[in-house]
């Protein structure tokens, strides 16, 4: 896989054109757009297909949480608009994210598409230890292993892989294999501001963890230079 397929840019906008501008510029040099739910939600599932017809794949990251059989009916509609990944929050449960999985897998065969790549939530990288403990009243884990825990659960379901923090890369590769995929975001280059991310690291910290996919996106999308700031954290990816 070449350097800048392993980016997935996130637009974090809330209007369409916005968004196409984005992917017409930078089409070449990441791997993948992220679609969020403040650009999904402003526009519909229509931004996926406006993507797709400009030659970028699609990560839809809402995060389903809700019980078996309402994500179930969301996998299809988004396997639907041939995404190439989505999500679903490990919280929810195994049953929920099996059944997610078989109506996706489901869903594609029907529509001859290969079936998205679909993905757990684990711990979002907002969460910091604190947080966990008194906010989540989750007081008998740390971060890192509930993160594993729900990998693992995940891997059960029949899920392809998980997001989560690079900080946790290495203990989900030992947990799960080397064929299980990690997206991660929090991920900020050294050149760049932390901004609301609590645990994060730069991308090649996160390609030597072994990552697969990393998010990127006001380093890039706020950039003065679009182009040259991608350029810049593919050159480092290469290095």
């Amino acid at each position: 896989m070449q350097a800048k397929e392993k980016i997935i840019l996130a637009l974090d906008v809330d209007h369409q054109e916005k968004a196409l501008d984005l992917v017409s510029e930078l089409k070449d040099h990441v791997g993948m757009f992220k679609v969020g739910m403040e650009l999904y939600y402003s526009t519909g599932p229509e931004i996926v297909n406006r993507i797709n017809e400009l030659g970028g794949k699609v990560f839809v990251d809402l995060k389903l949480h809700d019980i078996p059989n309402t994500t179930g009916g969301a996998g299809r509609s988004l396997t639907r608009l041939n995404c190439a990944m989505f999500n679903v929050h490990a919280a929810g449960g195994f049953e929920m994210m099996q059944r997610t999985k078989a109506d996706s897998v489901d869903e594609a065969v029907k529509r001859g598409f290969a079936p998205p790549i679909l993905l757990a939530v684990t711990v979002l990288t907002s969460i910091a230890q604190q947080q966990l403990h008194e906010e989540m009243m989750v007081k008998d884990l740390a971060v890192a292993d509930l993160v594993v825990k729900w990998a693992l659960l995940a891997q059960k379901a029949g899920l392809d892989g998980v997001v989560s923090s690079p900080q946790e890369i290495e203990l989900i590769r030992a947990a799960c294999g080397p064929d299980f995929i990690i997206v991660t975001p929090g991920i900020r280059p050294a050149w760049s501001e932390a901004g609301d991310q609590k645990r994060i690291t730069t991308p090649r910290q996160a390609l030597d963890k072994g990552t697969d996919y990393m998010v990127i996106g006001r380093p890039i999308t706020k950039a003065d230079d679009r182009k040259a700031a991608a350029l810049k954290i593919i050159e480092e990816l290469e290095r």
